[in-house]
């Protein structure tokens, strides 16, 4: 298990966009994200066309991610979205640095 930052990567079928409630809904969801123990931070993504949605997540530990999967997978889950896959992933720091990658 590593020790070092983790990243996590959310994909997950996507609800069709909806109106201001929506996206009221998820300004609230990102500020819960935001305040997640151990978050470093969080890029969004989005395939209109496919119907996906995810995130891509940078956290302290392995620890953490995995506390997160299992929390944000109950949440979609909660909210009937089923097909949610995870995938974790610790990175080379000095070719990221190199590449600019917002991990130092």
């Amino acid at each position: 298990m590593s020790e070092g930052p983790t990243l996590v990567i959310f994909d997950f079928p996507a609800r069709p966009p909806g109106g201001p409630e929506q996206a009221a809904a998820m300004r609230t969801l990102a500020a819960d994200i935001a305040a997640e123990p151990d978050l470093l931070w969080k890029i969004w993504t989005e395939a209109a066309e496919e119907k996906r949605a995810g995130g891509i997540y940078l956290f302290r530990s392995r620890a953490a991610a995995e506390a997160y999967h299992r929390k944000h997978a109950a949440r979609l889950t909660a909210a009937g979205i089923t097909g949610i896959e995870a995938t974790y992933r610790s990175f080379d720091g000095p070719l990221t640095a190199i590449t600019r990658g917002p991990v130092g």
